[in-house]
């Protein structure tokens, strides 16, 4: 089964921005070997760097907030500490005159007054209550803005980070698409600076097979295929993965096959067209004619071998494997090293033995 395809990197990262800037330098290139975290490209950070600087102020300011807010809870707290010693002074005078006006001591204008001082008092310390209760709900406002505060500053910190472009594994630099001084901006969607293919001694071949021919291949099967660049060159590699996503190309429907191709001496390279041959089906030590020859028929459905005289003498065959150039021969009176009239072909070409895949 023939088919045609592209290498490809087994494994091919886009490196992106998730921040929007001009890109200040550019430390790798194509065919650049890269490591994993090594920075290769770095965005103008002095916007960003501000962004942290004014973050920190204003996390700074937050705290100093939460100082003073502090500040004015331990007044109210102390206020209310007071209040309440006032209190239990005013209770204690109102239990003794309660004590005078039973013995007729003082009038009981006077024990009104005490009253009224404890009714007070204890208003009082209602309300000095209240404001620490403020006091308290108030530092606990200004904490959260520290918070937020610090998650705006950790932000602002996390994009400055994103300035440098790092790769994220090793690899080879087979694409860059930004230079030194352009501007990118990632607004919806990541701007691709870098694609690193991660290992390129190991390749694979993305062939599109027909939906006619894909039912008889299996995961594991043996393939080759070659190369424009390596004409006399034969590589080998085994069927990897039938993905089931059809293609539907002007109403031609085919899937993806993707077929291993080791790559030890980096001869292959990604985008290469490979022609691709899967073994199928193959016989061993079988009889096999030219296909040139049964296409030579006076009469349908037979072979010709020279006779007597040079006049053709028609013999019955039953046809099985084919490679596209030779057909074998499963039934009839032909053995090996007769000849058979090959179409346009002097002298007659022999019949011979042949093993080998079956190939279409």
């Amino acid at each position: 089964m023939a088919a045609s395809g592209t290498l490809n990197a087994v494994t091919t990262v886009q490196v992106g921005t998730q921040v929007s800037g001009q890109i200040s330098e550019i430390l790798a290139d194509f065919n650049t070997q890269v490591k994993k975290d090594q920075v290769i490209a770095r965005i103008d950070p002095q916007s960003f760097e501000l962004r942290v600087s004014q973050a920190r102020a204003d996390l700074e300011a937050a705290k100093s907030a939460v100082a003073v807010a502090q500040s004015g809870l331990a007044a109210q707290k102390a206020e209310l500490a007071r209040v309440k010693v006032s209190l239990a002074d005013a209770e204690r005078d109102l239990g003794r005159k309660k004590t005078l006006v039973e013995r007729n001591f003082i009038s009981p204008a006077e024990l009104d007054k005490a009253r009224t001082l404890v009714e007070a008092t204890r208003e009082q310390m209602r309300a000095v209550a209240a404001q620490s209760d403020v006091g308290s709900a108030q530092v606990a406002a200004a904490q959260a803005a520290v918070r937020q505060r610090e998650a705006l500053l950790r932000q602002a910190q996390v994009d400055l980070e994103r300035t440098i472009i790092r790769a994220p594994v090793d690899g080879t630099v087979i694409l860059r698409n930004v230079d030194a001084g352009q501007t990118v901006a990632a607004s919806l969607q990541a701007p691709v600076l870098f694609t690193i293919a991660q290992d390129l001694r190991d390749m694979q071949v993305e062939a599109a097979i027909d939906e006619a021919d894909v039912g008889r291949l299996r995961v594991g099967q043996p393939a080759t295929f070659s190369v424009d660049a390596f004409p006399r060159r034969r590589f080998e590699g085994r069927i990897r993965q039938i993905r089931k996503s059809p293609v539907n190309v002007q109403n031609v429907v085919s899937y993806t096959v993707v077929i291993s191709a080791e790559n030890a001496d980096l001869a292959l390279l990604p985008g290469m067209t490979a022609s691709v041959r899967v073994v199928v089906e193959s016989r061993d030590n079988a009889l096999k004619v030219p296909n040139a020859a049964l296409r030579f028929r006076p009469e349908p459905g037979r072979l010709w071998t020279p006779g007597a005289g040079g006049r053709p003498v028609a013999v019955s065959v039953r046809t099985g494997l084919t490679d596209g150039a030779s057909t074998e021969i499963v039934e009839g009176p032909l053995k090996e090293g007769d000849e058979v009239i090959v179409a346009g072909a002097e002298p007659p070409a022999p019949a011979k033995k042949a093993g080998g895949p079956r190939i279409f």
